[in-house]
């Protein structure tokens, strides 16, 4: 066998052993991201055994893989499942929204959140409930009444301020760092425009905005998660075409450009994709912080920054996060739901704030 060469008194590996290091390499992130798919089915069928009637494992596996809708299989697929699937979709697309939006921004707290679409569709939510009439009271519960108006109103805003940040983004000619301070910006006005309309609103009215606001899974049906996958598959295909351009970029814009990347196209696209996905999450299921942050960071500290990977594993990540939590916000208050939205906030803050002290941010 040929000796390893040397270089300066270094002794440099031979092809034969990058190759093994390199499969070794791979190896492992493949490893990871098998064991987590498992760890997230584990998850999903407990979340689904857990409620108020509990019901046999050997029953959840049954409906599930024969779409039984008989008998206790009733509760699964019309009750538990939409619930489920909801906070797997919701918490895959905030998640990957919040990596492609840290990848193109080169700035390791953008997310929707951070960047004020989630004020955004807060606001076309309020707006639609006070001038829409989309709030109404039972006997007993105060109720959004019109969820589509409501849903396109948020989405709208939502919209809006993404063309917003980009059209100024074009006209300034300021930095992608520099994007995540005119989304916070933009952020406080729809913030103002809220507490505008929660001024405006009757006690009806103000009572179905703070429900809204408050980010729950419970109005999770077939048409809205249809929806959401029809969104988030081709827009996830759509950012995994881009994984070498967003490998090129973690480099440095300039060294991106020297490989041939398109940054500008990049970043427009990136935006777009991460704005739009995460519009519709969010006009639907109102306000959810912190998964667009964690799951990207999480991933980053587990599997490192290669987004051939990092884009599989973030949305399982976050999907994982936001369905553990969703299944602690069901049953820590039993008989009463907690919107889920409330204990992302309330545990994802100190989570993140952990993360920072330990330097496991980018």
């Amino acid at each position: 066998m040929k000796k390893e060469e040397t270089n300066g008194g270094a002794q440099l590996p031979e092809p034969a052993s990058l190759h093994s290091l390199y499969t070794g390499y791979i190896k492992k992130k493949i490893l990871f991201l098998v064991v987590a798919c498992l760890l997230l089915f584990i998850l999903v069928v407990v979340a689904t055994c857990t409620g108020s009637i509990a019901i046999p494992f050997n029953e959840v596996i049954s409906s599930i893989f024969l779409f039984d809708r008989t008998g206790q299989g009733r509760i699964i697929w019309d009750v538990r499942m939409p619930r489920v699937m909801a906070a797997l979709l919701v918490g895959a697309g905030l998640s990957l929204s919040g990596t492609v939006m840290q990848s193109v921004l080169r700035n390791s707290l953008a997310s929707p959140y951070t960047l004020g679409l989630s004020s955004a569709s807060a606001f076309g939510a309020s707006f639609a409930i006070v001038f829409f009439g989309a709030g109404t009271s039972t006997t007993s519960t105060i109720i959004v009444s019109d969820s589509f108006t409501v849903a396109m109103s948020a989405f709208f805003f939502s919209a809006l301020s993404t063309s917003m940040i980009l059209l100024l983004t074009v006209l300034t000619k300021i930095s992608p760092e520099s994007m995540v301070l005119a989304g916070i910006a933009i952020g406080s006005i729809f913030s103002a425009g809220l507490t505008l309309m929660q001024y405006l609103a009757d006690s009806v009215q103000l009572a179905s905005i703070v429900s809204w606001t408050f980010g729950d899974l419970g109005r999770a049906n077939w048409r809205a998660l249809s929806l959401i996958a029809l969104v988030l598959v081709p827009l996830s295909v759509l950012c995994s075409s881009y994984r070498w351009d967003f490998n090129a970029m973690d480099t440095g814009e300039e060294s991106a450009r020297g490989l041939g990347v398109r940054t500008g196209v990049v970043q427009i696209v990136g935006m777009v994709s991460a704005s739009v996905l995460s519009a519709v999450i969010v006009s639907f299921f109102g306000t959810i912080a912190f998964i667009g942050l964690l799951g990207p960071h999480i991933a980053r500290k587990l599997l490192g920054g290669d987004h051939r990977f990092l884009l599989v594993a973030s949305p399982l990540i976050g999907a994982f996060l936001l369905l553990a939590a969703d299944t602690v916000a069901r049953t820590i208050l039993a008989p009463m739901v907690l919107p889920v939205g409330i204990l992302t906030s309330l545990l994802g803050g100190p989570l993140f704030i952990s993360l920072l002290l330990a330097g496991r941010t980018r």
